[in-house]
């Protein structure tokens, strides 16, 4: 049994973010899972910087990683998962987990990056409120005194 694969779709459809930026760092694909985790409309992401989601005070090392993987056709992280800060459209700041890829051009050189992106605010504020938990009752069992 073949069928046609409609990749449009897969994209489309999957729950996490798909977004893609060309080798200048200009968005090409966004997904409606993106637009539910940053909430900017496909019209509104696509041909603008990758900056519409970096934090400000991120985008230096962005820029400096994104140009080496542009020049190289290397990224160091292959199929890590990075979590970092991002930004939404309405300003707050999301915590986000996502892998890249490296996408060629037909001769070779490399024409973008593809992330899978996948929000996980909550989960980073529910670990945070659980450390700074476990650290009250730590301070407290230490002083606490002894029977």
């Amino acid at each position: 049994m073949s069928a046609e694969i409609d990749f449009a779709q897969i994209v489309e459809t999957a729950g996490d973010a798909v977004v893609v930026s060309d080798a200048a760092g200009l968005i090409t694909v966004w997904n409606g899972a993106a637009e539910r985790i940053f909430g900017f409309t496909a019209d509104e992401a696509i041909g603008q910087s990758l900056d519409l989601i970096t934090p400000e005070r991120h985008r230096a090392r962005h820029w400096a990683g994104y140009e080496k993987s542009m020049r190289t056709g290397e990224t160091r992280y292959g199929a890590d998962t990075l979590r970092v800060p991002a930004l939404h459209k309405d300003g707050r700041q999301l915590s986000i987990a996502f892998t890249v890829g490296l996408l060629s051009a037909p001769d070779g050189s490399v024409a973008g990056i593809s992330a899978i992106v996948r929000d996980e605010t909550t989960r980073w504020n529910d670990e945070r409120l659980m450390r700074r938990r476990l650290a009250e009752l730590e301070a407290a069992a230490r002083s606490a005194p002894v029977s």
